[in-house]
Parts: structure tokens; C-alpha cells; sequence
């Protein structure tokens, strides 16, 4: 049985099975890594205080989300004369199922990305630093873009740092409810693509177009945040 890909891929359980499988080996330095995962008081080390997730960091990062689908289907509509906008009643499954899959996917990736390896690169080196490596990995990772032509899998890759930047400095202080946030706003970006975007066709301008809304989405983030120290996760593993 073949399971859609507008409903969920399997690929995305990768970076979860990834950090499954470092935790068998080393459990007591990943429990501490992830704790700003969950909601606060779970998984948290005694004595550890923990904020709940403020709104100051969930308004910005999930309108950033909003802005980068609206920049993108925008001017893909201007330079094509179409608007490109898909109803979700047209789709091949129910769309609340989407939405749930999607989101559940999206969080089996960043349960890797942004929960495990953005705190453990943390102890080592700056903000910005980590959030682009782990934007060029998150991009490499998904393989099947360099079978489309190069600019293709270009817009991909500026894509997927850009995003990982924004993700980065948006998650810097938050300590609590990352998992949720950063699936949240990986949700919220690849169902707009989904809903306005044919880049699954392999055309190349919808997918250059993305990769530069999502670069001038960034901009803001890095010209607002202030130098950080080294190392700034309160949950770092010792």
C-alpha cells in the first residue's frame, strides 16, 4: 500500500529515528538535550526551571511562516498571471487528515533538527553558525531535489537555511514546547506549498521563488538579534 505523499512521507521519521537511536546509546545526555522539547515539566531536571512557551515567540515565528507563503505564492502568481491556489476540498484526502499527518511528520523531522542537533551544535558555536549548518544538512537531506535541475535544487537548499535560521534565532530562548513550534511553523510552510505552490511538478521558478521569500523572510531575524554568547542552552548536555 502506497501512502500519498500530500498526506505524509516517510522520510520525515529519519531525524526522530536518528535521535532514537543516539539516545540507546548515550540516553542521559539526550533526555537533557531534548528537554526543551516538551511542555514544561516534563522531561525537565530537578531544580530546572522551565518557561511555558511565550507568545512572544510563537506570534513571530508562525507569522513568518504565513509571510514566506504569502511572498512566494505572491510573485509566483505575478510573474505567471495565475494564481495557482489549489481548494482543499479538491485534494485526494479529507483535509483535516492532511493537517494532522503533516503536522505529525513535520515533528518527526524537527524533533532532529531543532529539539536535538540546534542545542547539542549550541554548546559549540553560535546561533546563526548552527542554524545554517543545520539548514545545509535539512536541505541535503532531502535527496530526491538533486534528480530536478540545479536551480531547482538551489531555491531548495536557500530555502531550507533560510528557514532554518529563522527557526534557529525564533527557538534561541525558548525552553519549553520547541517540538511544537517548530512543527508548527514546518506545517504551516508545507501546506501552503501544498495549497499555492506546484513545485512537486519540478518547475523551477515556484520552487527559486521560495527559496527567495524565504531568504527575505530571514533578513529580519538576523538584523534584530544580538550577538549570543557560547554556549546559551540553559539545557545543554554535560
Amino acid at each position: 500500500m502506497r501512502i500519498p505523499t500530500e498526506v505524509i512521507q516517510l522520510t520525515q521519521f529519519g531525524p526522530a529515528l536518528g535521535v532514537v537511536a543516539v539516545a540507546l546509546l548515550w540516553p542521559s545526555p539526550v533526555r537533557a538535550l531534548l528537554a526543551g522539547a516538551w511542555p514544561a515539566g516534563r522531561l525537565v531536571r530537578p531544580g530546572r526551571a522551565s518557561r511555558a512557551l511565550p507568545l512572544s515567540a510563537t506570534a513571530p515565528l508562525l507569522a513568518t511562516a504565513l509571510l514566506i507563503t504569502a511572498l512566494s505564492a505572491g510573485t509566483y502568481a505575478l510573474a505567471t498571471g495565475d494564481a495557482h491556489a489549489t481548494d482543499p476540498r479538491a485534494l485526494d484526502h479529507p483535509f483535516a487528515l492532511i493537517v494532522v499527518a503533516q503536522l505529525i511528520g513535520a515533528c518527526g523531522e524537527e524533533i532532529g533538527w531543532r529539539c536535538f542537533l540546534q542545542p547539542l551544535l549550541r554548546t559549540r558555536f553560535g546561533p546563526l553558525a548552527v542554524s545554517t549548518s543545520i539548514g545545509a544538512v535539512w536541505g541535503v537531506w532531502h535527496v530526491q531535489v538533486f534528480a530536478q535541475a540545479p536551480a531547482y535544487a538551489a531555491g531548495f537548499l536557500l530555502g531550507t537555511v533560510a528557514m532554518s535560521v529563522v527557526l534557529g534565532l525564533g527557538l534561541e530562548r525558548v525552553r519549553a514546547n520547541r517540538l511544537l513550534l517548530a512543527g508548527g511553523f514546518h506545517t504551516l510552510i508545507n501546506l501552503g506549498m501544498l495549497l499555492f505552490m506546484d513545485e512537486e511538478s519540478g518547475a523551477v521558478l515556484p520552487m527559486v521563488l521560495f527559496g527567495a521569500a524565504c531568504l527575505v523572510a530571514a533578513v529580519p531575524w538576523v538584523w534584530r538579534t544580538p550577538a549570543a554568547r557560547i554556549p546559551a542552552m540553559a539545557h545543554s548536555a554535560r
